[in-house]
This record gives structure tokens, C-alpha cells and sequence, in this order.
């Protein structure tokens, strides 16, 4: 399936920035079952070509402006060829240790509570915990927009019962670690059904586990599915902070406005997504 994006993101500056330095990880990679035919990143209209890869394997741009500035707006756009592989993530660009995604952040150290959530998953090989533990989010947290932010832990999203796939992704992370999977989070481009009664508007973000013999698998309990051919995968990192595609520092001490909105499109089929 041959999937074209875009996606604009937009921040203004009120009085105006002194300076304004982003990071962009806005790149997707070609892998098996995700092959990159075209893409392109600009801000204020000026095009941004990576400058590094990092770790993870991802693409890195670095763009800064140093001067006042009111607005800058992002846009990353071009066309994507996936494949369905159920899942499986083969051939990235970097092979980082799979330990280094053991590791706790303070967005998914586990509580009491979330010890006891992972404790229950039931015995099985590893990838049958794994689906297990997916279903286990799925029904554990409900998908509900407005009730957390970017700052909620998986801890208080489980405790809350409620959340968005930023919070699916978190506490799939958190469990599969405590069960001692490493799992990292994943950022990237959804093409939904308009038809359905939850249509995810918004970037989506799922969760890896690192299945021995077999590697990194996708799972993405807010759909209760692994990712198809539907999902273009962005950038990864140990969780949302770390993976977001926009990061930036900004000098002077002005009110930051956000505004973002995504464009899928198949064939004939559009959708317009935004970000909230």
C-alpha cells in the first residue's frame, strides 16, 4: 500500500523568540515492509535535510533561526510503500543493544500497581506474553482523549483506566520491562477508518518488544492490533520525549502556541488528522 503524508506543525512566538533551535526527527526510514519513494522537511519554507542518524537509527535535522521570530512552521511530506509483515521490524538502519530499552524513565517507572499489572500476565513464550500483555492494556486502559497530557506517567494512566495511544504505549512499555522484554516507543502516521466509531485522529504512537529469535514487534493496544500496512513508522525512543519528532529550545520568554494536523491519504481515500 502506497501511503502519502503530511504533516504540519506550527508554533508562534508571543512577544516575539529571541532565537529558536529545533530538532527534527521527521524522517522515516526505508526497512523491510517500509520503503520511502519520497520525502521532504521545510521550516518557514526553507528545506531541512538530515544531519545525522542517531542511535535508535533515526534520521536527525537540525534547523535554528537566530534572530526574532514569531512563527515557525514545520512540514513534512512525502509517499511511503508498506508492506503488512504482522508486525515484525526487520532491517533498520542501527541495531542498538536491545538492553538499552530496559530501561526506566520517569514517564514509565512502575509503581505498586503497575508491578502487579505485569505480574498477572500469564505464562507462555515470550511473544504470547507479549500479545498477552497488549490485550492486557487494551482492556485495562479505555481510549479516551481529554483526560491526560503529556506529562501523565503509565502509573497514573492505569490507575486512571483511561487515556490516548501515548498512554497504551507507556504502560505496554512499563510491563513488558518489569516481565524483562525491552520495548521502546514508536511514533509515526496512522491511516484509519473515518467509518469507525473512535477514529484516532491524532500522530499515533505504539510500542516494540524485543521477542528473542525473532526481534523487534510491533503492538499497538489502542487498535488491539501490530501494526499493518496502515502505519508508517517515524522515529523510536525509550518513550514519548525521547522519540517526539519535534523538540526545541527557544530564547527570550515568549507564550508558545502549538498547532498540528496530519494528512493521510491512500489512493482516492483523504483524511485530515490533527493533534490535540
Amino acid at each position: 500500500m502506497r501511503l502519502s503524508v503530511r504533516h504540519r506543525t506550527t508554533y508562534t512566538y508571543a512577544p516575539e523568540a529571541d532565537r529558536v533551535a529545533l530538532r527534527l526527527k521527521l524522517f522515516p526510514s526505508t526497512h523491510a515492509g517500509q520503503r520511502v519513494l519520497d520525502w521532504s522537511v521545510s521550516v518557514n519554507g526553507d528545506t531541512v535535510a538530515p544531519l545525522v542518524r542517531d542511535a535508535y537509527g533515526d534520521q536527525v535535522a537540525l534547523w535554528s533561526h537566530m534572530a526574532p521570530l514569531d512563527a515557525a512552521e514545520i512540514i513534512a511530506s512525502g509517499t511511503v510503500e508498506v508492506t503488512d509483515t504482522t508486525g515484525l521490524v526487520r532491517d533498520l538502519p542501527a541495531h542498538p543493544p536491545p538492553g538499552i530499552f530496559l530501561r526506566d524513565t520517569p514517564l514509565t517507572e512502575p509503581d505498586e500497581a503497575l508491578t502487579e499489572f505485569a505480574a498477572a500476565i500469564p505464562p507462555g513464550t515470550e511473544l504470547e506474553r507479549a500479545h498477552a500483555l497488549s490485550a492486557a492494556v487494551t482492556e485495562a486502559v479505555e481510549y479516551r482523549p481529554g483526560l491526560t497530557d503529556a506529562k501523565t506517567t503509565a502509573a497514573q494512566a492505569l490507575a486512571l483506566g483511561a487515556g490516548v495511544c501515548q498512554d497504551h504505549a507507556h504502560v505496554f512499555i512499563a510491563a513488558a520491562r518489569l516481565m524483562g522484554l525491552p520495548a521502546r516507543y514508536v511514533v509515526g502516521y496512522l491511516l484509519t477508518d473515518e467509518e469507525a466509531e473512535e477514529t484516532l485522529l491524532e500522530t499515533h504512537a505504539w510500542a516494540e518488544a524485543f521477542i528473542a529469535g525473532l526481534g523487534w514487534i510491533g503492538f499497538d493496544p489502542s487498535n488491539a492490533v501490530c501494526p499493518t500496512e496502515a502505519y508508517v513508522r517515524l522515529s523510536c525512543g525509550l518513550d514519548a520525549p525521547d522519540a517526539a519528532p519535534v523538540n526545541g529550545n527557544v530564547l527570550g520568554q515568549p507564550e508558545i502556541g502549538f498547532e498540528t494536523d496530519v494528512t493521510v491519504m491512500q489512493g482516492q481515500q483523504q483524511q485530515s488528522q490533527s493533534q490535540g
